[in-house]
């Protein structure tokens, strides 16, 4: 495996370390939030805030990172906000303090993102990039796998210790920071006379894109619009009656399936081509959410679960080395921040149309819709692209 150089082991080992100390912790964010007397409105208000934040910042810190010719820099301090920020979540209880902390946490993220898919990019040939970025998700959805784990192995021991989990999960995000001073930047082609990047100059690179990103990417966000948050999957398996340990063990079922897949089927999306195992994946989405609109039951529930992580496997990954195939290298951190920028803002309105259609007519038809419009998708992409 000479393709996987120190670098993809690298970031590919801070990722999961970061992801370990952020799953330990996303099953209890709502109910610890809740304890220090956080409603449910104000959640959905913080989770908002956070994710756009995240979102916004994706397309400026890429476009930044190509501008200034470095790279690690960014992944260094992305890093390091995402680590600091665990800690101090249990530190004070005041709303705005933990709205203050939950910003700094995605603002971490949208600093790292472009510059740590353009590494990524850097380290790969067009011919093995499905590799790398899917070894590269196959260790970070490994994170998703223990954070959970650990988290319920503590609470386990110690029910309701909300908070000193906080300062568990700092423990991974400093081993992640620590990695990060091992990498170094390659030689990297700045973009001359450009003094500042305004927040929103990264919005012109839409315009002065090649068209076929803009028609790549505009699948991969009208997808995005209909593909809601986990979180509906799982509660459409709680309503079906699992109980609270089944929905939590499925879905490290999920990202366990996820993680083995990720890496298999990069080394296959190299042989068959990105836009193919891109498109298998959406369908494979397609049948699952079409399975959700009609099933009830364990058995029925692990399958389709099971079906859910293959096709993360075969999309999460694959659809940022297909960008990267498709852009100017020097364009690489705008064109892959400028795509989850929006990719974000997508997320946000397709929870919020999924929690609509479901409170309207149901959860049938809301699991309906979306396999529906996967379908769609699926044609797009085949035909138009």
């Amino acid at each position: 495996m000479k393709y996987i150089t120190r670098t993809v082991w690298t970031l590919s080992l801070i990722s999961l370390f970061t992801d370990t100390a952020s799953e330990m912790l996303y099953p209890i964010m709502p109910i610890y939030l809740k304890t220090i007397g956080f409603s449910i409105v104000l959640i959905g208000v913080l989770e908002g805030v956070a994710e756009a934040t995240a979102g916004l910042s994706k397309g400026y810190f890429g476009k930044l990172s190509d501008h200034s010719g470095k790279r690690a820099p960014f992944v260094q301090i992305g890093y390091a906000f995402s680590a600091i920020s665990k800690p101090l979540m249990a530190v004070f209880v005041f709303p705005l303090w933990v709205f203050f902390v939950r910003t700094i946490d995605r603002l971490g993220k949208g600093v790292r993102t472009g510059a740590r898919d353009a590494m990524l990019s850097d380290e790969a040939t067009p011919e093995t990039k499905g590799k790398i970025f899917g070894f590269h998700r196959s260790m970070d959805t490994l994170g998703a796998v223990l954070g959970p784990l650990l988290a319920l192995l503590y609470l386990y021991f110690y029910p309701q210790d909300y908070k000193t989990l906080f300062f568990i999960a700092f423990i991974p995000g400093v081993l992640a920071v620590s990695a990060s001073f091992f990498l170094k930047d390659k030689h990297v082609v700045s973009t001359p006379a450009i003094k500042n990047v305004s927040f929103f100059s990264f919005l012109n690179y839409w315009k002065d894109a090649p068209p076929n990103y803009r028609r790549v990417v505009a699948g991969l966000l009208a997808f995005t619009l209909f593909n809601s948050s986990d979180v509906f999957l799982l509660l459409k398996a709680k309503q079906a009656g699992l109980d609270d340990t089944a929905v939590i063990g499925i879905y490290i079922f999920y990202n366990l399936v996820f993680a083995v897949s990720a890496f298999p089927l990069g080394i296959l999306a190299d042989k068959i081509g990105l836009k193919r195992m891109f498109t298998i994946g959406l369908v494979i989405f397609a049948v699952v959410y079409l399975g959700m609109s009609v099933s009830a039951g364990l058995y029925a529930f692990i399958g389709l679960f099971f079906l859910y992580g293959i096709y993360a496997a075969a999309t999460e990954g694959i659809s940022k080395a297909w960008i990267s195939n498709i852009t100017d290298k020097k364009d690489t951190a705008t064109a892959i921040g400028t795509y989850s920028g929006f990719q974000s803002i997508c997320t946000m309105l397709a929870s919020s149309l999924a929690g609509l259609i479901w409170y309207q007519f149901g959860a049938g038809t809301t699991f309906l819709v979306t396999g529906i419009m996967a379908v769609i998708i699926v044609v797009y992409f085949e035909f138009l692209v």
